[in-house]
């Protein structure tokens, strides 16, 4: 009789597409490594079927070795939706993958009535483009917001909102005809389910997919307007956008008045965040404001710039020893901030900024502004004719914008002065691109933030801090895997949702808790290697008698083995 305790389980991680998979090697004994078998080898191969044909047919047509008795039981065990195979077979018996358009056209090929062939946020979209003061061909929207996050606030996620895909990567581009999405590997499972079927999923880096700027080249007919809100692009990225799509004759348009989705979005979007912000004490933080902004000033001399624009938050923050809620699971505000020679000027929200924050900010020589002044003050400075130091790998591109509009005012009055006196203009000599200066813009230095580095070097406190958190959420997590133990010996019924909460309220019980970095990704295998996204009620799955189950914060994973009488696992990260 064949025994139902499975031997001593070990964890390998091995990437599949950007897609982790953990292999249950099991060796009868320790020297028959030719016994390692997939634990999920039938639902794996119907995923790199669906992903690469000739990755799928290589998988299908492996002969793995036989495994033992409890893995074979092991798909038994498993929700049904992992073992829908999501390949197609060709007429000369390969595995042939299917677009998840036509998988969606199949699932839905039964149903008595058929979607509408345009929703009516695309509708409404494509409305505006016909508006005299637009006048585009297609637009484009991005994950981020103006400060270039990848976590951002509600009323910020735009390309959600539009497209119905809630993961935190991906860009949706919408034509006249034509409406695609593209995102990583992550989250190529998530976006077919969340995807309407009037949206083409591009699966990023897969063979054969196209990026944004190809798909446009292709489906534009040349001498189009492609649109795009210049607050969500760096300016970096903008100008690649130009100059990739002037191939085709098409022009970039910056519009920067309005943005079209918060146009349709309407009354329905969520108020911008208002969360109060708070100082971070200088017993975490190590290095006083002053001492900052003397750093930062003293790049500025020895670059020859007049001031600098700080927009990355996290920079903000730390550069002013302060800490915000406005973004789920990060310690920053939305808030912009210039550095010059002998101020300094916050733009923020003044509701945001208690009296205690108020006093430390003029304490340190700043200033506060409102948070929509940005764009007028860059200007102020260029027209005046400031060198200003840009990120342009971070600051948008609506800002860098102003700037070089005001340096070209500043250099045209200055040529008009000069002729009016008689005086020749002085001549400027374009300085190279090693020292930063691009586009003709003699007033700008385009270099890495002096923030960037600064904060890259961390001081005594900061290194204790970090240390001391990592030793507080260690606790946490034994304490977690001993209760989860005790429940599974019990047989009490879970789901990954209330593992996670449970994970959640052992972590708030360590001092100095203030929140997570991001929700817990929690789930029983195969859930856990196909997904970058924290389970939810809809499909979470109850802990089995065996299973495996991880989780994934930070950086690191761990991964366990999980049946009574015996737990093993090993993290990696």
């Amino acid at each position: 009789m064949e025994s139902t305790n499975p031997p001593e389980a070990y964890c390998l991680p091995v990437r599949l597409y950007k897609t982790s998979v953990f292999y249950s090697l099991c060796p009868s004994s320790p020297s028959s490594p030719s016994h390692a078998v997939s634990t999920l080898a039938a639902p794996m191969a119907f995923e790199a079927a669906r992903l690469s044909p000739s990755l799928g047919a290589a998988f299908l047509g492996h002969r793995a070795p036989s495994a033992p008795p409890f893995l074979r039981r092991l798909p038994l065990l498993l929700p049904r939706r992992f073992l829908r195979a999501s390949a197609s077979s060709g007429g000369d018996g390969r595995a042939v993958a299917l677009p998840s358009s036509e998988l969606r056209k199949r699932r839905s090929s039964s149903s008595a009535t058929s979607a509408p062939a345009e929703d009516d946020k695309l509708r409404s979209l494509r409305r505006l483009f016909a508006r005299p003061d637009i006048a585009i061909d297609a637009y484009i929207v991005p994950s981020q917001d103006a400060h270039q996050s990848e976590f951002i606030a509600e009323c910020f996620m735009r390309r959600a909102y539009l497209t119905g895909f809630t993961g935190s990567a991906g860009t949706a581009v919408v034509t006249k005809n034509n409406a695609a999405f593209w995102t990583d590997g992550r989250y190529f499972l998530q976006a077919e389910k969340e995807l309407s079927h009037v949206w083409t999923l591009m699966r990023s880096g897969n063979h054969g997919v196209p990026t944004t700027i190809e798909w446009l080249n292709d489906v534009l007919p040349s001498g189009c307007r492609v649109g795009i809100d210049p607050f969500l692009f760096s300016s970096d990225a903008a100008e690649e956008l130009k100059d990739a799509i002037s191939d085709k004759n098409h022009e970039l348009i910056l519009i920067r008045d309005l943005n079209l989705v918060d146009e349709i979005w309407g009354e329905s979007r969520p108020e911008p965040p208002k969360e109060p912000t708070r100082v971070h004490a200088i017993k975490y933080a190590g290095i006083d404001v002053p001492s900052k902004l003397s750093f930062v000033r003293s790049q500025l001399a020895e670059n020859g710039s007049d001031a600098v624009v700080i927009s990355m938050l996290d920079e903000v923050a730390w550069l002013l020893n302060m800490r915000g809620s406005d973004v789920p699971h990060s310690p920053v505000f939305y808030s912009y901030l210039i550095v010059e020679m002998n101020t300094a000027t916050l733009f923020v929200d003044s509701n945001k900024v208690s009296e205690e924050v108020l006093e430390h900010l003029k304490k340190a020589g700043v200033k506060l502004k409102p948070y929509e002044e940005i764009l007028s003050d860059v200007e102020r400075l260029a027209e005046k004719g400031a060198k200003l130091w840009l990120d342009s790998s971070s600051v948008n591109a609506a800002i860098v914008s102003v700037f070089r509009s005001g340096s070209d005012r500043y250099m045209k009055k200055r040529g008009k002065t000069g002729r009016q006196t008689g005086k020749e203009p002085s001549s400027v000599e374009l300085p190279t691109k090693s020292h930063g200066v691009q586009n003709s813009t003699v007033n700008g230095l385009y270099k890495v933030s002096p923030v960037t580095l600064a904060k890259s070097v961390k001081n005594k406190a900061e290194i204790s801090g970090m240390k001391n958190s990592h030793l507080r959420d260690a606790a946490a997590l034994a304490e977690f895997w001993c209760w989860l133990e005790e429940e599974v010996q019990k047989n009490v019924a879970l789901t990954e949702v209330q593992v996670a909460e449970n994970l959640l309220e052992f972590r708030r019980k360590q001092d100095g808790f203030i929140e997570t970095s991001f929700d817990t990704i929690s789930g029983i295998f195969p859930l856990f290697v196909v997904s970058s996204n924290f389970s939810s009620d809809y499909s979470a799955s109850l802990f089995s008698f065996m299973c495996w189950y991880g989780i994934s914060y930070g950086f690191c994973h761990s991964v366990v083995c999980l049946r009574p009488r015996l737990m093993t696992g090993c993290k990696v990260g």
